[in-house]
């Protein structure tokens, strides 16, 4: 879980830069006017990455909230007091996902994932029909027609995203950050459930055990997501004509949907990778940035902040779909190095102190934190 929590922040690199450059005519967060390469890339990140490398967040965030529930369950605690730990993590996933969108990223999602844990501790207990029938149902309805997916809008950024002053910044992103935060959880029910039920399973820690099962999902899920991102895809990269909004209102949802296929077969996929790697260099410290996850999250906004903030260096109107995804990868990299440095120096990474210190407050001196 770790390997595959560190390399998919490459991925949510890709997805969130591209939002940020500016163009005289944008289709799902991409300008339309880019060079051939542009488009080139652009339709790469919106068939491979675009509605993809969130789900599977969103899978690893219910694996995680699994193992915490089944290390405390065999430490001896009772339903209620792991319900309350849950929600003090929840609370601080609500209070820093605001703080993190009003002062760099307004496109936040910690207090999404705040609020679905919020509610999801009522899921905890339930057996595996309910999870799996829920996950469906939510599954259902998010495939169903809308014009307000992202992946077909066609408006380009606004003063929420790139503010020109402090003063607008607060003003704006204080209406936007609310919306996010108590909508924006809905899309990552599905892959929370189902990520519960494999980690009452522990299928991504014992890969052994269910092969058949993780190679189907890493074929079949990947086949999906693909195929279903490929309409969208091709009018992002201009390869074939942009339909009509109706059509667009279907196959917005349908590029949204099949992208949790794609997470679940991200999740395999990756999984099946790490059963063939040995602990060397680089494994060791991709996985150190999935055990730095939040840290190496919000270290990424920072940058964003700094290279397209108006009131900063303003690089939006001076880098390229291209140069931006190539940023996006080298801000990746760098966290590769920052992590490794922690986990050299044993040091497990501030923000991940910070939600560990609050979350386990209550334990008893002498106690050893399960997590």
């Amino acid at each position: 879980p770790d390997l595959a929590r560190g390399f998919m922040l490459l991925f949510i690199a890709l997805a969130n830069s591209h939002y940020f450059v500016a163009g005289a005519n944008a289709f799902g967060g991409f300008p339309t006017d880019g060079s051939v390469v542009d488009r080139g890339v652009a339709t790469v990140i919106a068939t491979f990455v675009d509605g993809r490398a969130f789900p599977m967040f969103g899978v690893l965030f219910g694996y995680g909230v699994a193992q915490i529930v089944r290390r405390q369950r065999e430490a001896g605690r009772e339903w209620w007091p792991i319900r309350k730990l849950l929600w003090r993590r929840s609370l601080v996933l609500v209070v820093l996902g605001f703080a993190h969108a009003m002062l760099l990223y307004v496109g936040d999602i910690l207090a999404a994932y705040g609020v679905l844990l919020f509610l999801g501790v009522w899921a905890l207990r339930w057996k595996t029909g309910w999870l799996f029938g829920v996950a469906a149902f939510v599954l259902v309805l998010t495939a169903l027609p809308t014009d307000d997916s992202f992946s077909t809008m066609s408006e380009g950024f606004d003063p929420a995203m790139l503010p020109h002053n402090l003063a607008e910044q607060f003003s704006e992103r204080i209406l936007v950050q609310p919306y996010i935060a108590m909508l924006g959880w809905i899309g990552f029910v599905t892959p929370f459930l189902i990520g519960l039920w494999a980690g009452r399973r522990r299928i991504l820690e014992r890969p052994d055990e269910h092969l058949t099962l993780l190679r189907t999902t890493a074929v079949a899920g990947l086949t999906i997501a693909i195929i279903g991102g490929l309409p969208v895809s091709l009018v992002v990269g201009g390869i074939i004509d942009r339909p009509s909004n109706h059509a667009l209102s279907i196959l917005g949802p349908l590029h949204d949907a099949t992208g949790v296929f794609g997470g679940f077969g991200y999740a395999a996929l990756i999984v099946l990778i790490a059963r063939k790697l040995s602990s060397g260099p680089i494994t060791l410290a991709v996985a150190a940035v999935g055990q730095r996850s939040l840290t190496c999250y919000l270290s990424q906004s920072v940058v964003w902040a700094l290279v397209f903030t108006p009131y900063l260096l303003d690089l939006s109107d001076n880098l390229t779909t291209t140069t931006t995804a190539l940023l996006a990868i080298a801000t990746w990299l760098a966290t590769v190095l920052l992590a490794d440095r922690m986990r050299r120096a044993n040091y497990r990474g501030p923000f991940e102190k910070l939600i560990r210190w609050i979350t386990y407050r209550d334990r008893k001196p002498g106690h050893r934190a399960l997590v």
